[in-house]
């Protein structure tokens, strides 16, 4: 099950990011728009499309969010092995994507500090590299 659920997901979630299924989508709202003057703008002519919606965005919701999950649980599993790999790495890192919010700001922070440049004066400027590059755009 768990496999088939997967694939299934990321095959969904891979066609409803197509150009194709947006074209879809708008045609469905196009045909329900151009239907309305033949059912009198009815309640239930309004319901058909807020009830297809909402199943269809409540289904996608959670495939999606399967795709994403998974996505982020590899991309984690890579860094943490370059971590690993790369002799000047620091291997504490990984692994502090199961650190609260809270305990991720702080070292986010402090690594910003450190990664901070230093001028003649001694004093740390932490993002001057950025805006040297971004100068040049």
């Amino acid at each position: 099950m768990d496999r088939f659920f997967t694939w299934f997901a990321g095959r969904v979630a891979s066609l409803v990011g197509q150009p194709a299924a947006f074209v879809v989508a708008f045609a469905i709202v196009v045909v329900w728009a151009l239907s309305g003057p033949l059912f009198g703008f009815s309640d239930t002519w309004q319901l058909v499309i807020n009830t297809g919606t909402t199943i269809v965005t409540f289904l996608i919701v959670f495939l999606i969010q399967n795709s994403q999950n998974r996505d982020a649980a590899a991309m984690q599993a890579k860094l943490d092995e370059l971590l690993r790999a790369v002799a000047k790495a620091r291997g504490q890192f990984i692994g502090i994507e199961h650190l609260t919010d809270k305990q991720i700001e702080a070292i986010r922070a402090a690594l910003e500090a450190e990664a901070g440049d230093t001028r003649g004066d001694g004093k740390k400027r932490p993002h001057e590299s950025v805006d040297r590059l971004l100068r040049r755009f």
